[in-house]
């Protein structure tokens, strides 16, 4: 991003729900009649080339010697160990809508007790977050989903006349308030919700395991500015807008408390939730 800061490199760490086992799941692996496969697995959703790439680099991830992958709708599933864990792990490719695709999959084909998010953030809190910090939030929001107002309106929670330039004035874009949205869950009824939470259980133990973890300054011959640090009990605004306006960028901070802003983190949110 260009006025609004890049959290470059490892960026968010997004501790997810788990997930019912009471749901009848087809393992792809099993069709190849390779029962072993057939664990409970943690499932690693990544959003980048760069992403796995760091994964792979770090030496933890240790492929499964039988069956490594799984390519399923154009995706491919790595099946293996971290730090003699199994787990899943899987591109999803950028935007929520691939990311919903890519989790929904993860979910119905493996049995997966627990989703983590690995992802890329723009920072929208300069003083807190800076190019290079980890982010490990209690929340994030989808702020994609908008109410536009007809001109005239004295409603919207941004109006657009208050961004005018050089003088604020009436605009014809009129305002937007942020819809919330029904989540729907099995043997639920359906939940009206703007705030999407970490499964509290989930974030508490990665406070615990990444507390003490010193991050690297540099990575693959590129050099921060700074040592970076991990930032716990953030807020995360999550659409398919890719920000790179500031003055959006201090509109969500201000008004939602929002420190990042990327395009995937409440679609695994969501699919993640809803079983």
């Amino acid at each position: 991003m260009s006025s609004v800061n890049l959290v470059v490199m490892v960026v968010g760490l997004l501790v997810l729900a788990q997930q019912s086992f009471q749901m009848s799941l087809r393992n792809p692996v099993a069709e190849t009649n390779n029962c072993k496969i057939d664990f409970t697995r943690l499932g690693l959703v990544l959003t980048s080339d760069t992403n796995e790439k760091a994964l792979q680099d770090s030496g933890l991830f240790t492929p499964d010697a039988e069956t490594p992958y799984v390519d399923i709708a154009g995706r491919r599933f790595h099946i293996g160990t971290l730090n003699a864990r199994y787990i899943v792990y899987v591109k999803i490719g950028g935007n929520s809508v691939n990311a919903a695709i890519a989790v929904q999959i993860l979910l119905n084909r493996f049995r997966i007790h627990g989703i983590i998010h690995f992802g890329s953030a723009g920072s929208l809190d300069k003083k807190s977050i800076v190019p290079g910090d980890v982010s490990v939030p209690l929340a994030v929001a989808f702020t994609g989903a908008w109410d536009w107002k007809k001109f005239g309106s004295t409603e919207g929670k941004l109006i657009f006349g208050e961004f005018n330039y050089p003088v604020n004035g009436e605009n014809l874009l009129a305002s937007i308030d942020y819809d919330i949205i029904k989540l729907f869950s099995e043997g639920q009824s359906p939940q009206v919700v703007f705030w999407l939470p970490s499964t509290i259980s989930w974030y508490r133990a990665a406070t615990q395991v990444l507390q003490d973890l010193e991050l690297s300054q540099c990575y693959d011959g590129v050099c921060l500015p700074s040592k970076p640090k991990i930032v716990f009990g953030t807020k995360g605004s999550s659409s398919d807008s890719y920000i790179k306006n500031k003055a959006y960028g201090d509109f969500l901070h201000k008004a939602f408390n929002v420190s990042t802003a990327d395009q995937e983190s409440a679609a695994v949110a969501w699919v993640s939730k809803r079983e």
